[in-house]
């Protein structure tokens, strides 16, 4: 509850001492009558001395309190808008249900282990705007460019193999990655292409107007084959690969594909300049709110009992 609280101006304490020094040496004088039984008067009334000793005092300290201002630090972050924009574009065919490409987990399917790779990718890229493209027959974007990593994560880990179809269009996903990214206006664009296999699709896109319209919106794009050698086209993602300047790269299995993702993470990673705001909250209010309570209540209790 008090964490990172202070006080803006600790040296109000002192006034305490002022305050100690009236009461020791400005005693109001008044007029003074003496009658017998003063002791039993006194007893009745210690009571309600007592009480005003601890309003006059809480009062007292409240208010210092108060002056000596209780504040707090609220630090704001912001960024200056220099991250990468990504497209992880993520084959969906029905080939990625094929079991045992993770070995710690071989019961689960090649798009298990990929989910899971591409999800933790995700949370890794704080700084970054990431986007989802997912192809099969055809391609379409399961998720726009977005800075919330918790909904990417959730769209990610509710995908299953065959949600775009059965084929492989590798052009059209191509496309699709150009047509995620061609709102960004970051400097930045990269694309992140996972596939299992050849282009099998019946896309009407041509390879040459897919990879046209990538090199329009500048975006580099790394590829990586999954499974066997002879499994994916190799040939085809090293042209995408080389044509954008990005890398490609092939993993046999799980392990080998999470290395490759943290490789890109390294080449990849965005120099954010952080931009530190401090907001101040005073609390003042509520120590100065109790010692009027108390004095209040103390000038009425002396008003009605005429105690000095």
């Amino acid at each position: 509850m008090f964490d990172g609280l202070y006080f803006e101006y600790p040296k109000a304490l002192s006034f305490i001492v002022v305050y100690i020094a009236c009461e020791a040496y400005c005693k109001l004088r008044s007029s003074a009558i003496y009658f017998p039984n003063a002791q039993k008067l006194t007893q009745e009334t210690a009571g309600i001395s007592a009480l005003m000793w601890i309003l006059k005092w809480s009062s007292v300290v409240l208010l210092l309190l108060a002056i000596m201002s209780p504040v707090r630090d609220s630090m704001l972050e912001l960024d200056p808008g220099e991250g990468y924009d990504i497209a992880m574009v993520i084959d969906a065919s029905a080939s990625m249900r094929v079991k045992a490409y993770d070995k710690a987990l071989p019961e689960k399917s090649r798009f298990d282990a990929v989910k899971k790779i591409v999800s933790d990718f995700a949370a890794s890229r704080k700084d970054d705007n990431l986007g989802l493209v997912l192809f099969g027959d055809h391609a379409f974007i399961a998720s726009p460019l977005t800075y919330d990593k918790n909904i990417l994560q959730t769209i990610i880990s509710h995908l299953q193999p065959g949600v775009a179809g059965r084929s492989t269009a590798l052009y059209a996903a191509v496309a699709q990655a150009a047509n995620l990214l061609k709102s960004s206006i970051a400097k930045n664009k990269i694309a992140i292409l996972l596939s299992d296999g050849h282009n099998t699709s019946g896309s009407q896109i041509p390879l040459s107007v897919a990879m046209a319209l990538a090199k329009k919106e500048n975006i580099r794009f790394y590829t990586i084959g999954i499974g066997a050698d002879n499994a994916y086209d190799a040939a085809l993602l090293r042209y995408i690969a080389k044509e954008s300047g990005g890398e490609s790269y092939g993993a046999g299995n799980a392990l080998e594909l999470k290395k490759i993702y943290a490789k890109i993470d390294t080449l990849e990673k965005s120099e954010i300049e952080h931009y530190d705001y401090t907001f101040k909250k005073y609390f003042y209010i509520y120590p100065l709110f109790l010692a009027f309570f108390t004095l209040l209540i103390y000038v009425y209790l002396r008003n009605r009992r005429g105690l000095l």
